[in-house]
């Protein structure tokens, strides 16, 4: 019972904390976007900011985030370095998801608008663990992740970068491809069916433990005498 109840509070909590970061979210939505800065200390106090930045885009070290589903369909992020304007300072750009190539072996084409864009959208904080089947070589660039580990990105690059990324907004013009970007409480259901599994666990635990206590047991039938 205990177990089950610390696992069903568990995943409540996690439900609740995706609640708050919807919360936030959907506050962020709506601001005004603030200028974005060179330098950030504590990325945290960025997440989901809507920004504005102006500079040029830099393909060379572009990303292909794999593994993205949308509409049923596999596909990738595609995230682009971005040179800020006046600086040698780059900030990762998310345009959006393409659908992958019948052989996912090709690579789709990518249209990269070139000279000066300005353009605005909301800090998204990659997640810091992930499982990976293997690591990367910094000797030798490969365009297509399977997550997006800010540190090695950093290692590999030439180039001093953000340590956040922003997710272009849906109805910029600078570049960008199917932005119907998740949202923090889309799963939020599945945390909640969970919780209540574990605490109907409890319950029927409890149940069965209390009837077995209380109801008495069958009498043992007296065994016979052996016949002389």
């Amino acid at each position: 019972m205990a177990i089950c109840i610390k696992l069903g509070l568990w995943q409540y909590d996690k439900a609740q904390q995706k609640q708050a970061l919807q919360a936030l979210y959907t506050q962020s939505l709506h601001a005004t976007p603030a200028a974005f800065p060179i330098a950030i200390d504590q990325p945290e106090a960025w997440r989901y900011r809507r920004v504005m930045v102006e500079g040029e885009y830099e393909p060379r070290y572009q990303v292909l985030l794999d593994n993205q589903v949308s509409h049923e369909q596999a596909g990738y992020h595609i995230i682009t370095p971005f040179r800020i304007h006046n600086s040698q300072h780059y900030v990762l750009i998310n345009r959006g998801w393409i659908p992958a190539m019948a052989q996912h072996s090709e690579l789709p084409q990518i249209n990269t608008p070139s000279g000066p864009q300005r353009l605005t959208g909301q800090i998204w904080l990659p997640p810091s663990r992930f499982y990976s089947l293997g690591k990367s070589d910094p000797s030798h660039w490969d365009a297509v992740w399977q997550n997006m580990d800010m540190q090695s990105y950093a290692a590999q690059v030439p180039f001093a970068v953000s340590p956040v990324i922003i997710r272009l907004d849906a109805d910029s013009q600078a570049g960008g491809f199917d932005r119907d970007w998740p949202q923090p409480a889309e799963r939020i259901g599945m945390h909640l069916s969970y919780a209540y599994q574990w605490f109907g666990f409890a319950f029927a635990a409890l149940a069965i433990y209390l009837y077995l206590s209380v109801v008495p047991r069958s009498p043992t039938p007296p065994q016979e005498k052996p016949s002389t």
